[in-house]
């Protein structure tokens, strides 16, 4: 049932990368759920129909949310308007109820505030690495959210979550890393960063502090025996990132996610159908 789930996101994964930021009009159905994601290096709106499909994707890649904290609230209440007049063009909808998320240890009031300054209604709000817990309807394992500037763990047993926690350290800290170790500017730093799998000396600089994060999970379970560590979030995709984390726990399956910058506001649209489903 495990692979069922798994397969079904990885199909939904590879469905938004091709459709992210197309504005071509597409007829709506009744039914569709709304996604917003607040993200250090970005934020994200996903629609998916009453199948779960993803029907229309935004992605901007912004500087307005640092260490789980919006600092740009202007910033980032023009891009969510943005994007979600983008869905109303494509889908010929008005989008009225939102679904969003919020890192955890943190107020989910700042993304709703965020959310809301677009005149939608937040229907629902749920902590990010709980989403993809309840999009790969996860029984028992970890959940970890690595985003621009936080990673986050959620553990699930018995398919409850017994503990949601989030420490300062992202994808931003390696771009600091390069930044500093190439003389770079943090936005030439960011580039560098995404082209890791090209150039082993950046997957060399990023190193440590994968090994970090991997450390801050490791603190995280230390009192639970997770069967599965599912990685989440764009701060995986950097090269080397599974492997260290493999390293630090051989005796635990680690999961990754075909693209993985997408997973969490899918999870976050997918919250409303599940709730949906359960009435």
């Amino acid at each position: 049932m495990k692979t069922d789930y798994l397969a079904k996101a990885n199909e939904n994964l590879l469905i938004i990368d091709e459709i992210v930021n197309d504005e071509t009009p597409f007829t709506a159905p009744e039914t569709v759920f709304i996604g917003v994601d607040l993200g250090t290096a970005d934020i994200q709106t996903v629609v998916i129909n009453d199948q779960g499909t993803p029907i229309a994707a935004f992605l901007d890649w912004a500087d307005v949310v640092r260490d789980g904290v919006v600092v740009d609230y202007a910033g980032a209440c023009t891009i969510v308007r943005s994007q979600l007049k983008k869905v109303q063009e494509k889908l010929g909808i008005e989008p009225k109820d939102v679904i969003t998320s919020y890192p955890p240890g943190t107020d989910p009031r700042i993304s709703i505030n965020v959310v809301e300054s677009a005149g939608v209604m937040v229907s629902h709000v749920i902590d990010e690495p709980c989403s993809v817990a309840a999009l790969l309807h996860i029984k028992n394992g970890a959940v970890v959210d690595v985003g621009g500037g936080t990673t986050g763990t959620a553990i699930i047993e018995n398919g409850e979550l017994r503990l949601s926690l989030d420490e300062p350290s992202g994808g931003r800290h390696v771009s600091l890393t390069i930044a500093g170790g190439l003389g770079v500017d943090m936005e030439e730093a960011e580039l560098c960063k995404r082209r890791s799998h090209e150039d082993p000396m950046i997957a060399a600089m990023a190193k440590p502090v994968i090994e970090k994060m991997s450390d801050i999970v490791a603190e995280h379970i230390s009192n639970y025996q997770p069967e599965a560590i599912y990685l989440t979030g764009g701060g995986t995709l950097i090269k080397g990132f599974s492997d260290i984390f493999k390293q630090t726990f051989p005796n635990i399956e680690i999961i990754e996610l075909s693209r993985a910058l997408y997973l969490t506001p899918l999870a976050i649209a997918s919250y409303g159908l599940a709730l949906q489903e359960e009435v």
